[in-house]
């Protein structure tokens, strides 16, 4: 039995993840963490029977506590519960799945209790991803990506014996471990693939009056609200190449984003000698769940299968960044460095928020984000006090615009 605790099981990616749960004895919940909902969290637990769950408010976990009090489970709150669940004896994997720099803290904890983690928190790296890859390396903790580009790339790597994490081929058949972190000299370029979102094609005066449920409808994936909107703008794409920085070890002019609209590769490696190496697979997140989860094994896994002959043709086109500008200001921020991709990333999310609750435009998203770095004085290799400091600035910044 592999035991895994998920952070964020009543959203998307946790879902998903009890979904192949379901799908495979072999895995055992002991912790489940969600943000408020009380009823699906106490569903889960009632069908995975973890040993502790936590919610963040304790108001609500009082009343999860009350409705579990006929089964044995340790129900808690807050960062503290967070840190419980993360860092757990009973656990070998944390899949972090929860949205926002919240889940900085828990990462670090599940690290230094040597988990391996199964990685789709996008912000932890983002933001703190100078701190997090050299303590996985110090602790021997394995940073397994979920997020389907990250997967793909990590995939095509695999075939490259040293070049993931200096480990050789016969090392990860035994099922070594790696914190990944560095490339080969052998790899030239990382493409990093984009769907190009609901809006790919258009130009900037025919975005002046999308409205939320416009964003909402993606053609090819089914993500979380906040992940939707994100991939609109584009700006999930620029999170992910900071991302990509951080995992891989590779410098920005390494991380090439190409829009393949039709979402069948999910992302490719080109090597010195101009071959490439491309994972490809249908759009569907449990694949990348599912590999992080049992990595260096594959498993069989239902559902519908590439058919290239139905597929006809791939096709590829260059990113738009004059009218999806959230892409050129991510390359910015992570040039900067420093708390700068803090503020981007806290800006998107605020600007998000006041987009859905349509108090702004969807091109005052990533203006919003724009003004926030122009205003920002970045401190360099912050410490994650002063990462959560600089996200705080921004939301008084956003607050001081546009309002509470």
């Amino acid at each position: 039995m592999k035991k895994i605790a998920i952070l964020g099981s009543t959203g998307s990616i946790g879902t998903q993840t009890l979904e192949i749960v379901r799908a495979n004895p072999e895995l055992e919940v002991v912790g489940l963490a969600a943000g408020s909902n009380v009823e699906l969290l106490e569903a889960q637990i009632r069908e995975f029977h973890p040993l502790k769950a936590c919610l963040w408010e304790e108001e609500a976990a009082a009343d999860l506590r009350t409705r579990t009090a006929d089964i044995t489970v340790e129900i808690v709150s807050g960062m503290e519960g967070l840190l419980e669940i993360a860092s757990m004896s009973e656990s070998e994997v944390l899949v972090t799945a929860i949205v926002g720099m919240i889940g900085i803290k828990p990462t670090i904890a599940a690290i230094k209790a040597g988990k391996d983690i199964a990685l789709a928190n996008k912000e932890t790296l983002v933001t703190a991803g100078h701190i997090i890859m050299p303590l996985a390396r110090a602790h021997h903790a394995a940073i397994l990506p979920v997020d389907s580009e990250h997967s793909a790339i990590f995939q095509s790597l695999n075939g490259e014996g040293a070049a993931w994490g200096g480990m050789e081929p016969d090392e990860r058949r035994r099922g070594g471990r790696t914190s990944g972190g560095q490339v080969s000299g052998r790899v030239e370029k990382i493409l990093l693939t984009a769907s190009g979102g609901p809006f790919r094609g258009r130009r900037k005066e025919q975005l002046e009056n999308i409205r939320p449920e416009d964003a909402l409808r993606h053609p090819n994936w089914n993500m979380g609200r906040k992940v939707t909107i994100d991939s609109s703008t584009l700006v999930n794409k620029g999170l992910e190449v900071m991302e990509a920085k951080w995992l891989f070890g590779t410098g920005l002019d390494q991380i090439q984003v190409v829009v393949h609209p039709q979402s069948i590769i999910h992302s490719a490696v080109q090597f010195v000698d101009g071959s490439i190496i491309a994972q490809m697979g249908m759009p569907d997140m449990k694949l990348p769940i599912q590999y992080a989860l049992f990595y260096p094994d594959r498993k069989p896994m239902d559902g519908k299968r590439v058919d290239l002959f139905e597929l006809g043709q791939l096709t590829f086109e260059r990113p738009d960044q004059d009218t999806f500008k959230g892409l050129g200001l991510a390359y910015q921020a992570a040039r900067t460095g420093g708390s700068m991709p803090t503020v981007y990333n806290a800006a998107n999310e605020r600007a998000v928020q006041l987009f859905l609750d349509r108090r702004i435009s969807w091109l005052g998203i990533a203006d919003l984000i724009e003004e926030a770095m122009g205003s920002h004085s970045a401190v360099a290799d912050p410490s994650v006090e002063e990462i959560l400091e600089a996200e705080a600035w921004t939301y008084e910044f956003i607050a001081g615009r546009i309002g509470p």
